[in-house]
């Protein structure tokens, strides 16, 4: 225990390098804690809202943009396709369900998605209060939704055109709210589900002149993007060329375009855990120079240590000794800001209604960052540690 606490004494005695130290190993820690956090996080909601879609189907465009506003909600869809071209897909013998989703409205910045109830079936959703809708202009908030605008069940709200926000609004048209969706950590807690219909009625009003104009609107219905799960794996083979190559539509696997996108995000995981690497390395070199210098500055202190009684193994102890406080501190300090960094992108990312990520979870993979700053540091200080535990005392002692 003495040794212990005259380490941590020692490491303090030079206050300016223990911070230089401190503080590159902990920039290196907290860099290699947030990619841990942020890349586990985006991993899960990839697959917790992928889970059971085996292709989207939507307008001409980029397949990875269909994938990103259809199943994640976080982009703009390319455009519409025709009811009809939709419900002949719905009859495909590779096609075991079908999902309609209808977007263009959103209510102070969370989408208002019209669907079917099998959207909520196949996320396997349960109501914390109320129940789904069973008419049009009735709707269902997710979690998050009813957190962050205290709208509970028996509200009303009036819907504004666009998915950001900010568009005029729809004001003949008023939703009420029939349920409150429990959190099930996916991307229904941040959207507002209702009837196809009601998004078909609310537009078909605002564009209508007269009643011709309303059934020639209603023969032309479209929907925005189609979420189809196959009968058989095999499907996956034929069915999206048969979609882009015979129909006016194009479809995009979410398996294929999910990989592209995690290779895209790899590259800037892969960039942090560089700088993270880079940090530790330059930490570890901070503390070899920093402990080589003390123990030039320490010797008369070590020889007096030695004439005390101390054996060569307890002066080397106490070296290491400072090494392990420095390693501790910079992982408590280093989980600390890794941990508050990634709560607020987590809040940055709630702000604009995108991909859920907290910093109040715990990655398992997170264990090694102790384990890698006590390593670092006890490498930097073990060839001074032998150097201090070879000092000539009696040398020392008659050169002065």
């Amino acid at each position: 225990m003495k040794t212990i606490a005259l380490a941590f004494r020692y490491l303090w005695s030079r206050p300016l390098q223990a911070v230089l130290n401190l503080l590159l190993l902990t920039l290196g820690l907290a860099s290699i804690s947030f990619v841990l956090l942020a890349s586990e996080q985006i991993d899960r909601a990839f697959q917790r809202d992928l889970a059971g879609i085996d292709l989207v189907v939507g307008a001409k465009g980029s397949p990875m943009q269909l994938i990103l506003a259809g199943v994640f909600h976080i982009d703009v869809p390319p455009g519409n396709i025709p009811l009809e071209d939709v419900e002949e897909l719905r009859k495909q013998p590779q096609v075991a369900k079908l999902i309609p989703l209808s977007l263009g409205d959103s209510f102070r910045g969370f989408r208002i998605v019209g669907t079917t109830a099998d959207y909520l079936t196949h996320y396997g959703m349960a109501f914390a209060r109320g129940q789904a809708w069973t008419r049009p202009m009735e709707a269902v908030l997710g979690a998050q939704v009813s957190r962050d605008i205290g709208m509970v069940m028996g509200d009303s709200f009036i819907g504004s055109h666009g998915l950001g926000g900010g568009g005029h609004e729809h004001g003949e048209n008023t939703f009420r709210v029939t349920g409150v969706l429990a959190p099930c950590g996916c991307v229904v807690d941040r959207l507002i589900l209702t009837a196809t219909e009601s998004v078909w009625q609310v537009h078909e009003k605002a564009m209508a002149v007269d009643d011709a104009d309303r059934k020639a609107l209603e023969a032309e219905r479209e929907i925005t993007i189609a979420l189809i799960t196959y009968k058989s794996p095999l499907a996956a083979v034929t069915f999206p060329r048969y979609v882009n190559s015979s129909t006016g539509m194009q479809a995009a696997a979410p398996a294929v375009e999910v990989s592209r996108l995690l290779r895209m995000l790899g590259v800037g995981t892969e960039v942090l855990r560089g700088v993270g690497a880079v940090l530790l390395f330059t930490a570890a070199l901070s503390v070899f120079i920093a402990f080589w210098n003390a123990v030039r500055e320490r010797r008369a202190d070590l020889a007096m240590l030695r004439m005390l009684g101390a054996t060569p193994a307890k002066v080397a102890a106490l070296l290491l000794c400072e090494a392990l406080w420095l390693a501790v501190l910079a992982s408590v300090l280093g989980l600390a800001a890794g941990h508050g960094l990634t709560a607020l992108v987590g809040y940055l990312l709630e702000a604009q209604r995108s991909l859920p990520v907290t910093g109040r979870i715990w990655v398992p993979a997170e264990a090694w960052i102790p384990v890698a700053a006590v390593a670092v540091a006890t490498l930097a200080a073990l060839i001074p540690a032998v150097a201090a535990s070879r000092v000539d005392v009696a040398h020392l002692l008659n050169s002065r």
